[in-house]
Formats: structure tokens, C-alpha cells, sequence
């Protein structure tokens, strides 16, 4: 199952997998361009590079109908650390857990087992915490208006910690986002991050430890989602109980910026080439040496890019017939390219190779999501790379001026 949602909504998609009692896991993504442009080929390809985007995923674990866990895909162990703050539980982890954390396909998740098997929390504060964490997950969700979704039928997420009923947390949740509409436009977005503005007014105002209280909290420094983990609140309680000190402008809430610039370089001129073209785009020189030393005898021509932006504004004039691209890059990560380069025309028929140092679903996840045609894990052998190149070259190329007319394989489509 998987689909858009202006076509349906996620409330409807949490009900059809609860009816269905199926177990899995929903992968959603916000649309990455800030701006949009309606028209076609390289013209809004070079729009879209100019413009700021964002970029945001959310994965859910089912059992059963039944909700097991819920991430925003951010494997910085941040949110386990706010709610650990409740509980008095301070971070403590070396570089040997954090690795082995890291190679596990919910970081976070793991984590909350390693503090439950070191008995630092108890199970009931570990089903709390994912309690807590499945209302934030879902209350983002449900306020999505735009984007994609993935629901992959698989094994359940093991062990479980607890399993949470869809119906009467929809209800919950609906009813939250009621009541946050009306907050509008003096709060946006539990991102933001409250300031105080008049300190007088305040002291005037209020007593004396209520204004100990914002002076602490209301510190341009936490964010109301934050300040909702650190006190075990909903964040719509949060907000209604600072909302009043907004409207009288005696507390200012600013703005979280999330955006990254991408900028596109004059392409170059370079001379025509007859042989099988391969692009190869990985922030590691030494991948590239290797890509292009197993690919180069076999007869293909491999241009290898170490710049991720760079490589955004050479691809067109280069035009290969297929592109490798890593996943884990400064700046551009292979997500973002790849669902960069599937905007275009040009490249919507290009097999894009995603290469990963992880073999977990949740990244095959999101190389499907971005239109990725396969994945390779590294380290790979010769003949693995060899193969795979092989097989989504697999068509007849007809050439006229590097025009290209291509009978493609439609199993590999």
C-alpha cells in the first residue's frame, strides 16, 4: 500500500491497517521543495535548485492492527534524552553502545532496551516514554496535508514494549488538533521556541513563582516540544497554558529554521562519448577509485563525483545511462538527490543505484520512496556490483547526439 496523501489521508490509512490487523510498518515523507513549479524538464529542475527545501520522514510499527513504536527518523537519541529528563535519568552512553545502537534499524528504540536491561528504568517508565512518543508521532502525522506514504508488510519490531490500540488514540489525537487550530496564528508550530518580551508586565501580571517558572522554562532555548517531554504534558496543554502570555506580547515564540540552501554550478563542456555512460556520486574517493576500477575493464565509461552539489549540476550535460549514488554524504545526502533527479524528465527513466552502509528496511524504505531503483550494500565484490550494473543496463540504446531512445526492460520499471 502506498500513495500520496491528497488522496488520502492518514487518519484513513491508521483506520485500513487497524480493520486489516496488519503488521508492518508505515514510512511517510513530507515533499522535500519548499516551492513548487508546475512545468517540466531541466527548466524546473534548476528552479527547484534554487529554492530552499525540507526534508522530514516518519516511520510506524505495527502488530496486528496495533501500533508497537513511532520515529521521526531522527537517530540522534535527542527525544529518548527530553523524556528521560522526567525521570531524573541522565544520558549515559560510550562510543562502543552508541556504534552498536547506530547499526540497529531504531537507534532510539534499542536504547530504551539497553536502560531496561541496566535496570536504570523500570518497564512501566519505558512504556510511558513510547507512549509519550507515539501521541508526538501521530500528532504530526495527522496534521500532514501533503507528502507520500509506504506501508511495507513485514515482521513485527521485537521485542515489543507495549502495543497501543488505534481507535481511541485517533479520537484522542482529533481532538487535540481541534483544539491546536484555534491557537492559530499566535502558535504555529510545536518547534517554536518561546521567548520572553516583557519581563515588567510579567512581574505585574503574575505571581511572583509563576514568572520564576517562565523565566526558567521560557528561555529562547526550548522549544514548546521539548518543554512538553520535559514535564509530561500533551503539547496542546502546553500551548493553551502559554497562549494568554503570547497574545498580551509578553512572550515571543520564534521561529525553528529547517531549511537548506542548494545552489547549482555553470555546467561544463565536455565531449561526447559512445560507450556505456556511469556515474558514480560518493563523498569517498576511495569508493569511486573502486567503483570505476571494477566497471572500467567491463567496457563502461565511469565518471566518478566526490561533490554532491557539484554533481547535481554536471549530471545533465554528462546524461549517463545509469548513476551509483551513496546514501551518507555532507551537505546532500542520495535521498535528496535521487528524489531531485526523478522531478526531471530527463532522469525518470534512469536506473539510480543507491549505495548504503546499512542493510535495514528502513533504508530501503526511503530508496523506494525517492523513486530509487535498487540498492547496493557496502562493501560490495566485483561481480555483485558488475551484476546489478548489468542488469538495469539490461536495454537496447540507440544515440543521436547523446539523444537517447531506449526500449527498457519494463520488469525492472
Amino acid at each position: 500500500m502506498q500513495g500520496i496523501l491528497n488522496e488520502i489521508d492518514i487518519r484513513s490509512i491508521l483506520q485500513l491497517i487497524e480493520l486489516g490487523q496488519r503488521t508492518g510498518v508505515l514510512f511517510v515523507e513530507t515533499d522535500i521543495f519548499d516551492k513548487t513549479d508546475k512545468t517540466n524538464g531541466e527548466k524546473a529542475f534548476s528552479h527547484r535548485l534554487s529554492s530552499s527545501f525540507r526534508q522530514q520522514s516518519w516511520f510506524v510499527f505495527f502488530l496486528n492492527g496495533q501500533i508497537v513504536y513511532a520515529s521521526d527518523g531522527d537517530s540522534s537519541l535527542s527525544r529518548v534524552g527530553h523524556y528521560l529528563h522526567r525521570y531524573r535519568v541522565k544520558m549515559q552512553i560510550d562510543q562502543r553502545q552508541l556504534i552498536s545502537l547506530e547499526s540497529l534499524n531504531m537507534p532510539e528504540y534499542g536504547y530504551l532496551w539497553m536502560l531496561l536491561e541496566q535496570n536504570i528504568i523500570n518497564p512501566s517508565q519505558a512504556r510511558g516514554i513510547v507512549f509519550s512518543l507515539v501521541h508526538e508521532i501521530l500528532f504530526d502525522l495527522l496534521s500532514l496535508h501533503q507528502g507520500s506514504f509506504i506501508f511495507q508488510h513485514g515482521s513485527a519490531l521485537a521485542p515489543q514494549l507495549t502495543t497501543l490500540e488505534i481507535a481511541p488514540i485517533l479520537t484522542k489525537m482529533i481532538k487535540q488538533l481541534q483544539e491546536w487550530k484555534q491557537l492559530y496564528p499566535h502558535i504555529q508550530s510545536p518547534d517554536q521556541f518561546p521567548v520572553l518580551t516583557n519581563l515588567i508586565q510579567l512581574s505585574h501580571a503574575l505571581p511572583k513563582a509563576t514568572v520564576n517558572k517562565l523565566q526558567h522554562w521560557v528561555d529562547g532555548k526550548t522549544s514548546l516540544r521539548q518543554l512538553a517531554r520535559y514535564i509530561d504534558r500533551d503539547i496542546v496543554t502546553v500551548a493553551k497554558a502559554i497562549y494568554p502570555y503570547v497574545e498580551q506580547g509578553w512572550v515571543q515564540l520564534v521561529p525553528s529554521v529547517k531549511s537548506n540552501g542548494i545552489y547549482s554550478d555553470r555546467p561544463l563542456d565536455f565531449e561526447d562519448r559512445q560507450k556505456t555512460r556511469i556515474v558514480c556520486i560518493d563523498n569517498v574517493i576511495a569508493v569511486c577509485e573502486t567503483v570505476k576500477s571494477i566497471l572500467k575493464p567491463h567496457g563502461y565509461e565511469v565518471i566518478t563525483l566526490t561533490n554532491p552539489l557539484e554533481a547535481l549540476s554536471l549530471v545533465f550535460q554528462f546524461k549517463p545511462d545509469l548513476i551509483l549514488c551513496d546514501t551518507s554524504m555532507s551537505e546532500l545526502n542520495g535521498y535528496e538527490i535521487c528524489s531531485m533527479l526523478r522531478h526531471s524528465t530527463v532522469f525518470q527513466l534512469v536506473p539510480i543505484i543507491m549505495l548504503t552502509s546499512h542493510n535495514r528496511f528502513i533504508d530501503q524504505a526511503k530508496a523506494r520512496m525517492v523513486g530509487a531503483t535498487d540498492y547496493l550494500t557496502k562493501p560490495f565484490g566485483n561481480a555483485e556490483l558488475v551484476m546489478l550494473v548489468e542488469k538495469y543496463l539490461n536495454c537496447s540504446i540507440v544515440r543521436s547526439d547523446r539523444k537517447d531512445t531506449r526500449v527498457v526492460d519494463p520488469t525492472i520499471i
